[in-house]
């Protein structure tokens, strides 16, 4: 069982983590080698990509300082981060990214097993006495 302490803690972890991919993403030719991410074909798409990671990152900070930490959020954080690793696993098995992108979205595989566990082993607010 996550207590909501050490899912604070996670949570933390989960906003560094996502200003670190999405900063690799806003600036690709530097850091964005150090995971062999692909290159990106329009700013447009690399800036929209950048700010729905950083922007995941505001939210696990927000969720983070909550009193009562919200659970559709994590869980959509859950899906999300597991999307992601679903996506990397299935473009490397296509032969489109090196194992080194997919290396860095186990990350978000980690997360995305702690966030599961957490909604599995806390009760939701309408279940406890």
């Amino acid at each position: 069982m996550i207590q909501a302490r050490t899912m604070r803690g996670i949570l933390w972890v989960g906003v560094l983590f996502n200003t670190l991919v999405g900063s690799m993403m806003l600036f690709p030719d530097s850091l964005g080698a150090l995971a062999a991410l692909p290159p990106v074909g329009s700013v447009f798409y690399r800036w929209m990509l950048a700010f729905f990671v950083l922007l995941f990152a505001a939210t696990y900070g927000w969720l983070a300082l909550q009193p009562v930490i919200h659970r559709p959020l994590v869980a959509l954080a859950a899906i999300g981060k597991t999307g992601v690793f679903v996506i990397a696993l299935a473009c490397l098995l296509r032969g489109d990214i090196q194992a080194r992108a997919v290396v860095l979205s186990s990350g978000d595989l980690v997360f995305a097993a702690c966030f599961w566990l957490w909604l599995r082993s806390t009760p939701a607010p309408d279940d406890r006495s």
